[in-house]
Parts: structure tokens; C-alpha cells; sequence
């Protein structure tokens, strides 16, 4: 019997940890729209990017897996950007100028948009750090990834690629 309840409480353990990359409410809806200022200076708005699969990273300076994800999602961004792949980086941070500084200390070169107000990551109910939403080319969330541990950046790019194919 002691047997059996190990192997049960380990399905649901796996269970669980799979449940922390399955999509959340949004996923099957279209992305709520949004713009926001970019590290640019310049206004980016989502649906500027239909067409395009995108990935929108919300993250913010605090979070010990941000800085350890976003070196990953760089590459990602780097190698699948000129096959119709974009990524926006929505910092949640009160103070920007922190989070232009860890950009540059991590060599991040994709978008990076701030969400001062909190408005956007409401929209898109993130209650922890990081959350990552990807949306296929007719604007439709197909997954959303909650946290981040080594290893998620296959799931993504898994993902991208089947979308990118579409």
C-alpha cells in the first residue's frame, strides 16, 4: 500500500510541476492589445506584431530566474527574429532606471517595454515573476508559462518553432 501511494503522490507531484508550464485563463484568447514605452523612448504596441509569433516576458530586476532567464531568451530572440519571431520584454519595475541597467549588464538586445503602472500585467494576471506569454501569428495566446527553472527555454523553443511552422 505504502508503494502505491508513493507512485500516486508522484504523478500529482509531476503533475503539479508540469501545471507550472500549462497555460493559464488566457491561453486560446486573443492577447489583449496593449502599448507601452520602450527603453527606446518609442511606444510599442502588440498588435503592431501580427504576422509575427511573439513572446512577451514579463520580468522584473528583483527576480533571481529573470536575470538567469533572459540571457536564454536573448539567444532565442537573436536566432528565430529574422524568421518572423519577436520578443517584448515587459518590465514590471517602479523605477525603469534600474531596469535599463540590468539590460545592459546582461547584453539583453531585444524590446524592453515598462509597465509602471501594472495595467498590462494585470491584463495578462501575472502574480509572479517571471510570466511567459507566447502568441501565434494571428494574435491568439497559445502558451503561458508561469516561473522559470533551467530547462524551460526547450519548452520554448519547442513551442516557437511548431508556431513559426504554422
Amino acid at each position: 500500500m505504502k508503494g502505491l501511494r508513493k507512485i500516486v503522490l508522484g504523478m500529482f507531484l509531476g503533475v503539479m510541476a508540469a501545471s507550472s508550464l500549462a497555460a493559464s485563463d488566457l491561453a486560446g484568447q486573443m492577447a489583449p492589445d496593449f502599448a507601452l514605452k520602450s527603453s527606446t523612448g518609442e511606444n510599442l504596441r502588440l498588435s503592431e506584431y501580427r504576422g509575427d509569433v511573439v513572446m512577451i516576458n514579463f520580468w522584473a530586476t528583483w527576480c533571481g530566474p529573470c536575470r538567469q532567464e533572459m540571457p536564454l531568451l536573448n539567444e532565442l530572440f537573436n536566432r528565430y527574429q529574422r524568421v518572423g519571431f519577436n520578443l517584448l520584454g515587459v518590465n514590471i519595475d517602479d523605477d525603469s532606471r534600474r531596469a535599463m541597467q540590468m539590460v545592459e549588464d546582461l547584453g539583453v538586445n531585444f524590446p524592453v517595454l515598462f509597465d509602471e503602472t501594472k495595467e498590462v500585467s494585470k491584463l495578462y494576471q501575472v502574480e509572479a515573476m517571471p510570466v511567459t506569454v507566447i502568441v501565434d501569428r494571428e494574435g491568439v495566446v497559445r502558451y503561458v508559462h508561469q516561473g522559470y527553472k533551467p530547462g524551460y527555454e526547450e519548452h520554448y523553443l519547442t513551442e516557437i518553432r511548431a508556431l513559426l511552422r504554422e
